[in-house]
């Protein structure tokens, strides 16, 4: 594992953007504070409610909640990894933010907290690392309060844009043998980067329990001239610090020498043109 990628503070931080230049990340980090207020929009957010981000990294969501109501909310940042627990209460220690905080070191699937506490559940690219979502959304539901309200955005990775999809042909050595693959790992059901849909996210709350469900997917379009430096960094930067890059999910069909023809033909072919990329996410709504 690289020294970038050691836990999940650490991925949130650096790791994720190892891949993007500075406009790129800026127009990330604009898209994910956007987004982020949709979602809290979307919550009905009000004083004295209980409200906890569950998987909350680096605290995207929690803090907007407290940058809306400081100490008149009660609000738990909850996660399963320490150092992204410790990195919100280093973010908060340097605030000048008045607030009514908890720190809770939960899974999403087993959620230490009693029946009927929360007015609100909110997550953010949380289910994408969570193999069995049925059993996260039985939780969500278990410890919302009636009426309570489960809300969320989440990428539809399984979605996104695919590297054959780049390609012609004959622009690439094995085309057909790669593309394949990446339709394979792309729809593995034991992976839980890429095995649910929008479909499935609905059929899952409703099985839990809730009521009102909605799931809207936002599709976002770039285009953009990517490097030989960018696309070498598509292979080997993982999308979390406990998966499988690219590189290493196609050495899983061949041997390291085909892998590496492969990345080096598509360098030299996509890195003389702009290229049309999506990625699909889910806004996610839903009371118990």
């Amino acid at each position: 594992m690289s020294d970038i990628c050691k836990n999940w503070s650490t991925w949130l931080k650096k790791t994720r953007f190892s891949y993007m230049n500075d406009v790129q990340i800026q127009q990330t980090l604009n898209w994910l504070m956007n987004i982020r207020n949709i979602v809290l929009d979307m919550a009905d957010l009000n004083e004295n409610q209980k409200i906890a981000d569950f998987g909350c990294g680096s605290g995207l969501l929690g803090f907007g909640v407290l940058e809306r109501f400081e100490d008149k909310v009660e609000l738990i940042f909850s996660d399963k990894f320490q150092d992204c627990l410790d990195e919100c209460q280093n973010i908060l220690k340097k605030s000048e933010i008045r607030s009514n905080v908890k720190f809770l070191k939960s899974d999403v699937c087993d959620i230490k907290l009693e029946n009927d506490y929360l007015d609100r559940a909110l997550t953010r690219s949380v289910l994408v690392h969570v193999l069995d979502k049925q059993q996260a959304f039985n939780e969500l539901y278990r410890i919302l309060k009636p009426q309570g309200m489960y809300c969320a955005f989440e990428p539809i990775i399984s979605q996104n844009t695919k590297y054959y999809q780049l390609l012609i042909p004959d622009e690439v050595s094995d085309y057909f043998d790669f593309k394949k693959a990446e339709m394979e790992f792309m729809s593995n059901p034991n992976d839980p980067l890429v095995n649910f849909s929008a479909e499935s996210l609905d059929f899952n709350m409703q099985q839990a329990g809730f009521s009102n469900v909605e799931v809207n997917v936002q599709k976002v379009v770039s285009k953009y001239s990517p490097t030989i430096e960018t696309i070498e960094n598509w292979f080997i930067t993982p999308p979390a610090p406990d998966q499988k890059t690219m590189k290493e999910r196609f050495m899983e069909y061949f041997e390291e020498k085909k892998v590496n023809n492969y990345i080096e033909e598509i360098k030299l072919t996509l890195s003389k043109r702009e290229i049309r990329v999506s990625s699909d996410t889910a806004l996610i709504k839903a009371i118990k």
